[in-house]
């Protein structure tokens, strides 16, 4: 054997056991705190659409931790610590409460939040084009939303006096959203009854109230707990032959009257890019709030007939969309 051959052949040799011996980098995990696991499929959907988007696929190249508080607010504090432990790469956060327990948590691990309130208010960041620190996410200012809300349910119901607005006081956003509802319901000559609605037995008691004070119509207000019992509060109010607004467009899909508001699972979507985007070496501190801007009008044609309502066809016109 030539001496060239023999070096090689030993070079070879001392660099083959380091190749095989050599273990692929560990996948990323991403903490999800979340309030119920019922439900919320197609925000999920959204927030996975999201990520596989940015090149990351759930179970081949990245981990999601899921925590579900199950209507238990305090339990936030206790999953955002131990995803701080477990030194996750991000932990996303689909409502306020998880979003603010991670930040108490840690001021390292990036944060990417979704949910309903004005995130500056908050605490999580120092402002909306600019968030520095740690969090970043999505913004929907929903209180904005329910004049607009009350004046189309207002339109297809002209005859109704008595609309219960269905409202978690618990809620950061509870006190905002009632002010501009009884303001706009005021304006429409309307008698606005509020249904304090803080867990799953209080949604059943406040269409038990609702039908004793004979009211027409009901308003349900944008709340991690409503979101998650869509189902239910869909098959209460065709039960109760309630005609009924929610905030996300998922109520109708579920057979809900209408709905006017942003897409919650396009705001999913939107935190599973940056959550993906910081997967990828960006700073939250750098990714500005994103706020949608395009808010849909729909209506379930099939459960109006169902309430024996004749929808204006003015109204059929200006919805974004119409289900038959």
């Amino acid at each position: 054997m030539k001496r060239r051959e023999f070096i090689g052949l030993i070079g070879g040799a001392a660099i083959l056991p380091v190749a095989a011996g050599a273990q692929p980098s560990p996948m990323p995990v991403v903490g999800f705190l979340g309030n119920w696991p019922a439900g919320s499929e197609p925000t999920i959907d959204g927030f996975r659409r999201g990520l596989k988007e940015m090149g990351f696929v759930e179970g081949h190249n990245m981990v999601i931790d899921y925590r579900w508080a199950e209507g238990r607010p305090e339990r936030h504090a206790e999953f955002a610590a131990d995803l701080v432990r477990r030194r996750v790469a991000v932990i996303f956060s689909g409502n306020n409460v998880g979003a603010l327990a991670a930040k108490a948590a840690t001021s390292e691990i990036p944060i990417v939040f979704a949910f309903g309130l004005d995130p500056v208010r908050l605490g999580l960041v120092s402002s909306i084009n600019r968030p520095g620190g740690n969090a970043t996410g999505v913004s929907i200012q929903v209180s904005a939303l329910e004049p607009k809300r009350c004046e189309l349910l207002r339109n297809v119901l002209p005859s109704v006096s008595i609309v219960g607005a269905m409202v978690n006081p618990d809620n950061p956003n509870a006190e905002n959203a009632a002010k501009d509802l009884q303001q706009a319901a005021s304006g429409f000559g309307l008698k606005l009854l509020f249904l304090e609605t803080r867990n799953i037995a209080d949604i059943d008691a406040a269409f038990g109230t609702l039908v004793r004070q004979h009211g027409g119509a009901l308003l349900v207000t944008s709340d991690p707990l409503f979101n998650s019992q869509r189902h239910r509060l869909v098959d209460l109010a065709a039960r109760n032959l309630i005609p009924t607004m929610y905030p996300w467009r998922d109520f109708v899909d579920a057979g809900g009257l209408m709905s006017y508001g942003a897409s919650l699972i396009d705001a999913f979507r939107q935190g599973g890019l940056y959550t993906g985007r910081i997967l990828k070496g960006e700073k939250p501190g750098n990714l500005p709030v994103w706020q949608p801007t395009k808010f849909e009008f729909v209506i379930n044609l099939k459960t109006a007939k169902a309430l024996g309502l004749s929808v204006p066809p003015a109204l059929l016109v200006a919805a974004d969309e119409v289900i038959e």
